[in-house]
């Protein structure tokens, strides 16, 4: 006697259901293979630089631009030495101090400076402030090649040419429009009422800004800090406009006097002096990462 199976009408086909819910999952992760590859060739086209860089930075000079291998078949550490060794008897380090100098006080400048125009601009309330805000706004539309005419004509007149006075005082007078820009759209973020209940205390404007609107903008400082610092310590034309010393030269300036178009380059020490500039940047990065991934939670949480 044998048995047929009997199916209600209108019953699923636990059959046929269970085959699409396999070729749905085995579909997701060939989709989810297909894009973690695709990220990882991205990524590889983006990094081949760098890689590039360490990878030459090892290679006799005469190997960088005649030989196509990206890794080194004899790898040397001369370039590195000769790097460490300074340039016109100005030491390696001196070049690192310069821009340490001038990153520091960037930063310092234009966090403290933005800040206070941030808060300005966010929580102040007084005449001319939207056209002084749109002013403000509209000077990121001038090329910084439309100013450095008239601004090194000031400059020289006033005898600070060859300083790093040039390169900072903008710095300090929130000149940057762009994070007073960010200081201003994320203080507008924070409730007006921390402010009312500030004022109720007793506290003034100069209490509210360093008590309670400052700490909340964390974020948005620490942002301001990475950017500058990784713009100032890359600037390159600023530098070069105002600086002529050698022993007032960044490290941008210091890379170009490796390379001379009457002599021999030195080609190897200037790959190893681009891989130690870059270990300061990489450094400051990865610590005030933490802080601004956390600021951003926190700050998300919130809403």
């Amino acid at each position: 006697m044998t048995t047929t199976d009997v199916r209600p009408s209108g019953a699923p086909d636990r059959t046929e259901a269970g085959r699409a819910a396999t070729r749905r999952r085995w579909g997701g992760r060939w989709g989810s293979l297909g894009w973690h590859l695709g990220a990882l060739a991205i990524l590889a086209v983006l990094l081949y630089p760098v890689g590039w860089l360490v990878a030459a930075s090892f290679k006799p000079s005469q190997s960088i631009l005649g030989s196509l291998h990206l890794l080194p078949t004899e790898p040397t550490v001369a370039n590195y030495r000769r790097a460490a060794d300074g340039l016109a008897g100005i030491s390696v380090l001196r070049f690192f101090w310069n821009s340490a100098i001038l990153a520091g006080l960037s930063v310092a400048g234009t966090v403290a400076s933005s800040a206070l125009a941030g808060y300005a601009f966010a929580r102040l309330r007084f005449r001319g402030r939207r056209i002084m805000f749109v002013l403000m706004i509209s000077t990121l539309l001038l090329p910084f090649h439309v100013l450095i005419i008239p601004q090194y004509a000031v400059f020289q007149r006033l005898g600070l040419v060859d300083t790093y006075l040039p390169l900072l005082v903008g710095k300090f007078l929130a000149g940057e429009a762009f994070f007073v820009f960010l200081m201003v759209q994320f203080m507008r973020t924070l409730p007006a009422e921390l402010d009312e209940s500030a004022r109720i205390d007793g506290a003034g404007h100069w209490a509210t800004f360093w008590h309670i609107v400052l700490p909340l903008s964390r974020p948005a400082l620490v942002t301001t800090a990475i950017f500058t610092f990784i713009w100032t310590w890359n600037d390159f034309f600023g530098p070069l406009i105002y600086v002529s010393s050698p022993q007032k030269y960044p490290l941008p300036l210091a890379l170009q006097l490796y390379i001379d178009q009457t002599t021999l380059s030195d080609y190897g020490a200037l790959m190893a002096m681009s891989m130690l500039a870059l270990v300061p940047v990489i450094l400051f990065f990865l610590f005030f990462q933490r802080f601004l991934v956390q600021g951003v939670a926190t700050s998300g949480l919130k809403g």
